[in-house]
Parts: C-alpha cells; structure tokens; sequence
C-alpha cells in the first residue's frame, strides 16, 4: 500500500466522500447526535457550577449567624435558586400563620406539615430541571454505537460487492473500503463516550443537588417546630422521594 493510499484512507473527509449515501446519512446523524450532546455537556456543566457555587454562597450565609429573615430578606421575594426560595416560601407560611395569634399544638403541627410538603414540592420540580437533557445523553450514548455499527455493516456489504463485481481481492482494492465501512463505527464511538461519561457524572451531581436541598429542608423544618416549640416531625408527615 503506497503512502498516499495510506494517507488517503485516513482522512475523514475522504472517508466520508468516497462513502454510498447510506453511510453518509448514518455519519451526519452522528455528528449531529454528537453535537448536540456537546450542547448539553456544556450547559449542564455551567448551570451545575452556578447552582453548587450558589448554594456554597446560601448556605455560608445561613451559617453566619445572620437570622433566617435577614437572609431571606437579601434573597429577595422570588429568588431563583432553590435553598433562598425554600427559605422565603417557609418563612412566608410561617408569618401569614402566626398573624392570627398564638397556634394549638394541632396548628403547629399542620403549619410544620404545610411547609414540608411546600418544600417537597419545590425539590421535585428541582430535580425535575436539572435532570433535563439527560436523557439526550443517555439516548446518545446507548443508541450511537448500534447505529455506527449499521453504517459499518452495510458499507461492508457494499465494499464486498463491489470487490467481487471486479473480481479484486488485493489489499490495495480492499482496504480503503472496509476502512470507510469502519469509519461510521468510529464516528459512533465519538459520540457516545463522552455523552456516557456525561450522562453518568451529571446523574451523580444531580442526585447530590437533590440531597442537598432534602437536607436543608430538614433543617428548616426543625427550626420552624423549634420556633413553634413543636416536634420535628409533624403528625401526618409529607411523604418525601428518595
């Protein structure tokens, strides 16, 4: 095999030019796929930074020994992420509640219940938001090698046909096809390996940033029965997903 057949057999372009139009589509569905999973590796990767860096800046707050008001108050009333916006929303049960005077136990008990199912409520459409896009991931990574693999066996069937149509089995006559053949496999590849490292690294953020809210929603629970001078628990606790 000369350099230049060499040089010839791996050059994408090349590849891709000298393929039939089958393994032609099956590479640009691929590179798109593969695009697109880049995408969402870039946005989930920035918008995880921004939440944790957020939540380090909350939480440093809330350890300051500034009060919950205070911190709620440099929040804003609609902040976005979620730990201030658990925080407004219990403290604003909490003050539309006591408005009415002193509470029974049974009244603690049912404000502690209300805002803990507000809290659930807020963490599942949490993690609702982060998980979107995942499942870009996760089709690209389970589907582009089958698909590559595809294109390689009809590039294959096609290279063999041709090879036995010319009645040429040199390695010169060959290659070249089984290597453009191979080349949709490849570009499969391509995309799946880092849209399943993605997909598995930013499953494990997600479900670390979903603790973490569950774990201030207990700790806010217990400051407000603390305050109300309530158990933590309430009496008909609020089921919460694991």
């Amino acid at each position: 095999m000369t350099i230049a057949a060499h040089t010839s057999m791996m050059d994408p372009v090349a590849l891709f030019m000298a393929a039939d139009w089958v393994v032609k589509s099956v590479m640009i569905g691929l590179v798109i796929a593969s695009l697109w999973s880049w995408a969402v590796i870039i946005d989930k990767a920035v918008r995880f930074t921004a939440m944790n860096r957020e939540a380090d800046r909350f939480e440093a707050a809330i350890s300051s020994g500034r009060s919950l008001e205070e911190v709620a108050q440099a929040a804003g009333p609609n902040p976005v992420h979620a730990l201030p916006r658990m925080l407004v929303l219990a403290l604003q049960d909490w003050r539309e509640t006591r408005r009415s005077g002193p509470l029974t136990d049974t009244q603690s008990q049912l404000l502690v219940s209300r805002i803990d199912r507000s809290l659930d409520s807020i963490i599942a459409r949490e993690g609702q938001r982060i998980e979107e896009g995942l499942g870009v991931l996760s089709v690209v990574a389970t589907s582009s090698p089958f698909i590559g693999l595809f294109g390689t066996v009809w590039g294959i069937m096609n290279a063999f046909g041709a090879i036995a149509s010319a009645g040429n089995t040199n390695l010169t006559t060959v290659a070249p096809a089984i290597a453009e053949a191979l080349f949709a496999t490849a570009i499969g590849l391509i995309a799946a390996i880092p849209a399943y490292m993605a997909y598995n690294k930013f499953s494990i953020d997600a479900g670390k940033f979903t603790g973490r809210l569950e774990s201030f929603a207990d700790d806010l629970q217990a400051a407000v029965a603390r305050r109300l001078g309530t158990p933590t628990t309430p009496a008909a606790p609020a089921s919460r997903e694991p």
